[in-house]
């Protein structure tokens, strides 16, 4: 069998240009927030409705129980079912396994509903730029919840979820921080706010957080 597989086609080598032009993207963005991973030619899923990217999340800190979650795109399921062409990703978690892995990793993990700092993030070109520093501050800050906004919306709405999660601190990046590297730091108990060198936005948020 082992020996079929490794003659079967790649499905990579069969992608039209759309497709292979979307999956380069998703790569340079996995790429940019530092996130490890191993593209499978022969990972798919049981399920017909997926497009585009499927795809497993995977740890070496469970044994042969290794797989946390499994998803992937289906952007044309919700027209299928009669609503209107949506966008969507999907995946299914195991929630025991989850479990595990958190006691694994991080024993004294303990939850809470309540955010440090939010990344507020506007324009076309600040995904990638927002995932970058998000990644960094939580390497450079292993103590401090840091939550990016997701599902777009204006900055009122972004500072509303912020509100929402209880953060002290939004960090806001629009097209012109990303085109002069800063960021701006507002606290949102006093409303001052400052623009801050990128390189420099850790150790101004350690000041501000004590």
């Amino acid at each position: 069998m082992q020996a079929l597989l490794n003659d079967a086609p790649a499905l990579g080598d069969y992608l039209d240009d759309d497709s292979r032009e979307h999956f380069a993207g998703l790569c340079k963005l996995l790429d940019a927030a530092g996130i490890a991973y191993t593209v499978n030619q022969r990972l798919v899923r049981g399920l017909d409705y997926y497009n585009r990217t499927v795809f497993e999340w995977v740890t070496n800190s469970l044994g042969s129980q290794g797989t946390v979650c499994a998803g992937g795109r289906y952007d044309g399921l919700v027209e299928q079912l009669g609503g209107r062409a949506t966008p969507a990703v999907g995946f299914a978690m195991g929630l025991e396994r989850l479990v595990l892995l958190v006691q694994a990793v991080n024993p004294e993990f303990i939850a809470s509903p309540v955010v440090d700092i939010y990344l507020v993030a506007a324009g076309a070109q600040t995904q990638s730029a927002a995932m970058t520093l998000a990644e960094r501050l939580r390497d450079e800050m292993p103590g401090v919840k840091l939550m990016t906004n997701h599902g777009g919306g204006n900055f009122k709405k972004q500072f509303a979820r912020a509100d929402k999660w209880g953060a002290r601190i939004a960090l806001v990046l629009g097209e012109s921080e990303v085109a002069d590297g800063t960021v701006v730091v507002k606290d949102l108990r006093s409303g001052e706010q400052t623009a801050v060198a990128q390189d420099s936005v850790a150790a101004h948020l350690r000041t501000l957080l004590g």
